[in-house]
């Protein structure tokens, strides 16, 4: 219930943060999600600490949610529509952050209210909404190492993505944020295939392109791990013996471009990239996912979010999301759209 002293803090709050123009979000979730986090407390970004936004209001997180919204001066409602509305009315905040189930409620808000504000996702999509909307993974916009983009429009021949931890969604986005830059943009997947156990290694994908992307890689385990001897992991049969239980996904594109995304837990320890272009040339990348507590790479996305409830414009278009989302799901989707023809990766 809003009582006049929570009425007189919310007011006094919005009154202070609009003539500031700090834009208000709330954060609908199932557990308390790390990302939430990132927008409370801010993150270190190009050298400072940056906190962009104000956190208005929370739906779930449990025990944690209730002891960050005392230290930070938020409120937690019981229902996803008083949160996006404060407790008020209608809509009263400038964005919203999505983590798990919840997203069909803040739609629902939205069409009864007849006004619609940016929404980050935080993961895979399955919908599309009538908003600005940012989802997906932190390895799109993380560093890379080298630092590359495939040019616009390049004429790839075929590609390869090396994951691990059981991050699939994370691998699938970031080889479709590279492969997307193809000539003819993206045109949707035909179909997935999804391998395990002995036939991934039996599959037909480019075994050059696979030992181009392992080359990136900062951990390559066995021999290394107990008396820091290097090692070729495809020649000296390592690979095969470390990787236990791999898997992969076949995706073929309606362009004709075959993907393949190899995950190979006990391998390696990160995430790798090769394409092969038309004339030859190899290109290949790390993802670079830097080392907890802090784990900056995800600021990378936070920082992405904090722009889109600036700016109310998304920096990709949210069908690469909806794509890799159903590819994740071993299903083809005739999803178009044109890649953002300005690298999103961080540089600084």
């Amino acid at each position: 219930m809003l009582n006049r002293r929570h009425f007189l803090q919310a007011t006094t709050a919005a009154a202070a943060l609009a003539q500031t123009g700090t834009k208000r979000i709330a954060i609908v979730t199932d557990a308390y999600p790390r990302v939430a986090d990132r927008f409370l407390i801010g993150y270190p970004w190009a050298g400072s600490w940056r906190k962009p936004v104000q956190v208005v209001a929370m739906y779930g997180g449990g025990e944690q949610a209730a002891a960050r919204a005392k230290e930070h001066g938020f409120r937690v409602y019981p229902t996803v529509a008083e949160t996006l509305r404060c407790g008020g009315a209608k809509l009263a905040v400038d964005g919203v952050v999505v983590v798990g189930g919840g997203l069909a409620s803040c739609i629902e808000v939205f069409e009864t209210d007849g006004r619609a504000v940016p929404v980050f996702v935080d993961g895979p999509l399955t919908q599309r909404v009538k908003a600005p909307v940012l989802a997906g993974s932190a390895l799109p916009v993380t560093w890379r190492l080298p630092s590359i983009e495939l040019p616009m429009g390049s004429e790839i021949e075929a590609a390869v993505m090396v994951g691990v931890g059981g991050r699939d969604f994370d691998a699938i986005e970031a080889i479709q944020c590279m492969v997307e830059r193809r000539r003819g943009n993206e045109t949707g997947v035909k179909a997935v295939q999804r391998i395990a156990g002995d036939a991934v290694w039996k599959a037909d994908y480019p075994r050059e392109l696979l030992a181009a992307a392992l080359s990136r890689s900062d951990t390559p385990m066995g021999l290394t791990v107990t008396d820091g001897r290097t090692q070729d992991l495809m020649k000296s049969g390592e690979l095969e013996r470390l990787a236990k239980t791999p898997s992969a996904y076949r995706v073929e594109y309606r362009d004709g471009l075959v993907a393949t995304v190899l995950m190979l837990d006990g391998a390696v320890k990160d995430f790798n990239f090769a394409a092969r272009v038309k004339g030859g040339k190899v290109w290949s990348t790390q993802f670079l996912v830097t080392p907890e507590p802090e784990a900056t790479y995800a600021a990378c996305l936070a920082e992405k979010a904090a722009r889109m409830f600036e700016t109310g414009i998304a920096p990709w278009p949210v069908e690469r999301t909806v794509l890799t989302s159903a590819v994740l799901a071993g299903s083809g989707a005739a999803v178009s759209y044109k890649a953002p023809r300005e690298s999103q990766f961080a540089n600084a």
